[in-house]
């Protein structure tokens, strides 16, 4: 029988609007065209939650819906939030409602996020430090690449 903790699942949950803004590959693309931006965030989230063991859950700002919606991109969930709503609010509820029995850190550089994701039982990380998490990642990833071409 598995134990509770090997149970537990481990989201990373990402202010997305906050991590476009303060990566500059991503800043430059969403001043031209911001659905580059946001296409290409994505795309770095689905790989990073291939290689980490991380299920990875996108929230942006509202797109123009009256109620909040959610889909799926490349086997991420992505969440916008009505204009009315705020991506922060989607992270604190799912926070509120799952940190008790999963392991929940978000990526925003919002102190007040930060805090309020603590009280609720969360972790809360930068965006800086999560961007020196993905370029770890595919670091390795061009590694295991190289190493296997190697052997063949």
């Amino acid at each position: 029988m598995a134990s509770k903790e090997s149970q537990r699942l481990r989201y990373l949950l990402v202010d997305a609007h906050s991590v476009i803004f303060a990566w500059p590959e991503l800043r430059s693309m969403h001043q031209r065209r911001n659905v580059l931006a946001r296409d290409e965030l994505l795309k770095r989230l689905a790989r990073y939650q291939d290689t980490s063991g991380y299920r990875v859950i996108a929230v942006f700002d509202g797109q123009g819906a009256r109620h909040s919606e959610s889909s799926e991109h490349e086997n991420l969930q992505v969440f916008y939030s009505s204009t009315k709503g705020s991506a922060d609010s989607i992270i604190e509820r799912l926070v509120a409602k799952y940190a008790s029995t999963h392991e929940m850190i978000v990526v925003t550089n919002d102190s007040l996020e930060q805090q309020t994701v603590s009280s609720f039982g969360g972790s809360a990380i930068s965006v800086e430090t999560f961007l020196e998490w993905i370029n770890d990642a595919e670091r390795l990833l061009s590694r295991q690449i190289r190493k296997l071409e190697r052997t063949r």
